[in-house]
């Protein structure tokens, strides 16, 4: 008779310690509190990427969060009280129920996967996981930061960008990342809803934010039908409609 694997197989040997100390935790809950993750806070702006990617994992993975607004217009994020918890005065940030804050929307992402395993945002597998990861790269570290609000508000300060410049800077480099990722998509998991297997995880909360920029800028998705598609079927799913920017309590 095959017996059951222990449940660190299915997510990997290296988060046993992790999963084992979320279990135990789990049953020294009381019976009434045991559905729900101790309440977190999410310091965030409305139409940031990183925070709207941010609310995506924390909506997928089913846990309950406050959320903070912080106006980067105006200039919220450079307050004195805002920069005591985050001295790069970026969103999002993120406060633990014991006061702890992490910072930077990766690392969040990825501690949510280690200490919630549930509802897994990267598949089990090693080969699998390393691709999803660099797909979600292209948009987090090649494409995010180019057109983020702080480097598009240097740019016309500085260099006396036009809204068109500005367009056209932000399209330049979305339709770069874009025609990789249809590409990488292809080969990865051709004729998949997701970018992997049946459901989102990873890649498409990196995914859609970028697609609303997108949108935002006026660049022409036409070349990037496997993209859209994903956008279109993620926004059947409660958890990305709740994160949408227009959604949020802060939004204009």
């Amino acid at each position: 008779m095959a017996h059951a694997r222990p449940i660190w197989f299915r997510y990997g040997v290296s988060n046993q310690s992790v999963i084992i100390s979320n279990i135990c935790n789990y049953l020294w809950q009381e019976p009434e509190t045991r559905q729900k993750s101790s309440l977190m806070k999410l310091y965030s702006y409305w139409r940031s990427g990183t925070a709207h990617r941010t609310r995506i994992a924390l909506n997928l993975k089913g846990l309950d969060y406050d959320l903070e607004p912080v106006d980067l217009r105006a200039s919220a994020h450079k307050s004195a009280d805002y920069l005591a918890k985050n001295p790069q005065g970026l969103v999002p940030a993120l406060a633990l129920d014991d006061g702890t804050i992490l910072t930077q929307s990766p690392a969040i992402i990825e501690f949510l996967e280690e200490a919630y395993p549930d509802q897994p945002l990267l598949p089990g597998d090693m080969v699998a996981k390393a691709r999803i990861r660099a797909m979600a790269a292209v948009i987090g570290c090649d494409t995010h930061p180019l057109n983020n609000l702080r480097l598009l508000q240097y740019q016309k300060r500085h260099y006396n960008a036009t809204d068109g410049d500005i367009a056209r800077w932000t399209a330049q480099w979305i339709s770069a990342a874009f025609s990789a990722l249809e590409k990488l998509l292809a080969s990865h998991n051709p004729g998949g809803v997701f970018a992997h297997e049946d459901r989102p995880g990873l890649f498409e909360c990196y995914l859609v934010p970028q697609i609303y920029s997108a949108r935002r800028f006026k660049t022409d998705l036409a070349p990037y039908p496997r993209l859209v598609a994903i956008d279109k079927a993620c926004h059947e799913l409660e958890a990305f409609l709740k994160a949408r920017p227009e959604n949020q309590p802060d939004a204009d």
